[in-house]
């Protein structure tokens, strides 16, 4: 008896519509009875927990064959191939081919390589767009780039993601031309790197190009959104796009890592705490309501005390309000995991701080926000989110994926009250 193919995702915005691409190949290569685990190497604990659930579902599924692909299995295939439960390793480029899924239909699966990973860093060009974005009815995310060329001490991610690729503006605009049509009310610009979108295009556009490029052509598109970016990378366009284009949302997500110049140096970042609080300080100038969420991490090597408290503070003084706390743990390959290391206890005690002072930034902001009136895209017919992120809950039921003029009222743990 088939069973339709059952997609375990881990990891990013990017992997998630990866998977939905996949289903989408797999269906089409009639692959049945399978399950396939798209991991994360962002952290040793995201490939613990990748391993972990292909154990639990080789328990769940004993007849059905078990493929592995993401960015763990393509920066360590030999880690996943020599797990029994596992019976093909696909790496990233190849989960996005067509004939790679065409090899893994019931009847020819048996005479597959098991390792099929091949060098990411010679993968030159973006995988067809296999789908229109994915997400709710209401918000859909658009993959416009791949890969990343720097190299940061902690991060593992270019060896799984290869060297950064474009998707030229033209086809990123057809694309969200389709997504309008179809009733989506808002579309998120996802990538790895995505400040580095253009720059292997030619005439090297960036990406404040892209954003203006796209209010301009797609004019029915009620709100765009921007994911993860790295501050020192923005532009003047897109500065510009910040200030003077309500349809471009007041929030960013800013990959900041750390708030002390001598661990931004140690980690490769591109940028030091000034450069950090000078763009939120102008971000918040041209556009009065803009929000900021950032990643940071705690207890990166040789982080001292003083060093840590440079952390703490930056998310007071950049006025941070959603943060992303990853408790450092050591990749292997890296240049960090070399480093002297900080005790696990007090990675954790650090963690646990930086989680508590973003949560007394997330209800200010929430607490700010009563008796004011937000425009909130409805995710389903009780909640909704404001320009800014926040989520909002009803009394009533709203039409999904609708656009709802709404007065707060209160504020209920992290949801505003409409």
């Amino acid at each position: 008896m088939t069973k339709a193919p059952i997609f375990s995702n881990h990891g990013c915005r990017l992997n998630a519509y990866e998977t939905e691409a996949m289903k989408e190949l797999a269906s089409q290569a009639g692959v049945d009875s399978a399950v396939v685990i798209n991991t994360c190497a962002v952290t040793a604990e995201a490939v613990r927990k990748a391993k972990q659930d292909v154990r639990r579902q080789r328990r769940a599924n004993p007849d059905a064959k078990i493929i592995v692909t993401g960015c763990a299995a393509q920066t360590d295939p030999d880690a996943f191939a020599s797990m029994t439960e596992v019976d093909v390793v696909v790496g990233n480029t190849e989960k996005m081919n067509p004939a790679t899924w065409q090899g893994l239909a019931p009847d020819l699966i048996g005479q597959t390589e098991a390792v099929q990973v091949d060098d990411i860093m010679s993968v030159n060009e973006t995988a067809g767009h296999l789908i229109d974005g994915f997400g709710t009815r209401s918000r859909a995310y658009v993959q416009v780039q791949n890969g990343c060329d720097h190299r940061c001490t902690f991060c593992i991610i270019p060896f799984g993601r290869g060297n950064s690729r474009s998707v030229p503006a033209g086809v990123v605009v057809d694309q969200i031309k389709r997504l309008v049509d179809r009733g989506y009310n808002e579309v998120v610009l996802t990538g790895v790197d995505l400040t580095s979108w253009g720059a292997d295009l030619p005439s090297v556009p960036k990406l404040g190009d892209l954003v203006i490029r796209i209010l301009k052509l797609v004019p029915d598109l009620p709100r765009l959104r921007i994911s993860s970016i790295d501050s020192i990378e923005v532009d003047d366009n897109l500065m510009l796009a910040i200030a003077t284009e309500d349809r471009l949302m007041p929030h960013l997500h800013l990959s900041l890592q750390h708030g002390d110049d001598m661990i931004l140096k140690r980690m490769k970042r591109r940028h030091l705490r000034d450069d950090a609080i000078q763009f939120c300080e102008e971000a918040k100038k041209v556009r009065p309501a803009m929000t900021f969420g950032a990643d940071i991490i705690a207890g990166f090597p040789t982080e001292t005390e003083a060093m840590f408290e440079n952390s703490l503070r930056l998310v007071s003084e950049c006025d941070l309000t959603w943060l992303h706390v990853f408790p450092y743990s050591p990749r292997p390959g890296t240049p960090a995991a070399k480093m002297p290391q900080v005790k696990g206890s007090l990675i954790k005690d650090r963690a646990a701080q930086l989680r508590e002072a973003g949560g007394i930034q997330v209800g200010k902001h929430l607490s700010a926000q009563i008796g004011k009136a937000h425009d909130v895209l409805m995710e389903n017919p009780r909640m909704g989110r404001t320009q800014q992120f926040a989520e909002v809950i009803f009394d009533s039921d709203q039409i999904e994926s609708s656009i709802v003029r709404a007065t707060i009222k209160d504020v209920a743990d992290t949801q505003l009250v409409a």
